[in-house]
């Protein structure tokens, strides 16, 4: 038992850290913990049916292109793995926040977005964990984890503007801002993995280069929305 306990804290623990984070960040009014432990399992749920998508996905792409093709892995990581990702978790969050009376201020859509995509990545590295050892929980505590609260800030940076939107009649502003959250965080995810998958020299830098500007995008852009909250 304590075997497995390490590695489930191993697996676990970086995603808490930046729950407990962003969390600390909404200053003017915290989320009650009911709402925020459900979005950790609606994150666990879009986990599992982002395994159903890229399974279909990935068995219809090889019929379309070939494994050889150099566009093979662009397809992959944009068309498959980040769309399916992206999606299950937009799917999940709104099905828990959109109606919920707490989703009052525009930095709670932030909160929201991260909480749920950090569940999602936190039930991902356990299987990693438990699957290839410890020796990998590091390096996704350093790149894959954050990514995901990288892509989660900016789709929840939008979100929270298509609340505001929804809530003063501007119905095409609220979907406007939806559709952003979305196609932004399935760019910034599918460039990730485009660069994680190609394993080329010039990837790889432009990989290191690319993680470095998101994060500090990402650090930016959470003080600056969690600074100018404002009511929905």
């Amino acid at each position: 038992m304590f075997f497995y306990g390490i590695y489930v804290l191993a697996a676990v623990l970086p995603a808490v850290i930046l729950m407990r984070y962003i969390y600390l960040k909404d200053k003017v009014e915290q989320e009650p913990t009911g709402l925020l432990i459900r979005l950790i399992i609606a994150g666990v749920i879009s986990a599992l049916g982002a395994v159903i998508l890229e399974e279909i996905g990935t068995n219809v792409l090889g019929m379309v292109v070939s494994p050889y093709d150099p566009l093979y892995v662009v397809f992959l990581a944009f068309a498959v793995v980040a769309f399916a990702e992206e999606l299950m978790k937009f799917i999940c969050m709104k099905k828990v926040t959109w109606r919920n009376p707490n989703f009052n201020y525009r930095f709670d859509g932030t909160v929201y977005a991260v909480f749920t995509s950090l569940g999602f990545a936190a039930f991902e590295n356990i299987g990693y964990v438990f699957g290839y050892g410890l020796g990998v929980a590091p390096a996704r505590a350093i790149l894959a984890i954050p990514g995901h609260m990288s892509f989660a800030v900016f789709m929840g940076y939008f979100y929270g503007r298509a609340k505001l939107c929804y809530d003063c009649g501007d119905d095409a502003g609220a979907f406007r801002n939806q559709v952003l959250a979305l196609v932004v965080a399935i760019f910034l995810h599918g460039f990730y993995d485009a660069c994680a998958l190609s394993g080329s020299e010039a990837a790889s830098l432009l990989f290191i280069v690319f993680i470095v500007i998101v994060d500090i995008a990402m650090i930016r852009t959470v003080k600056r929305e969690a600074n100018t909250d404002e009511p929905v």
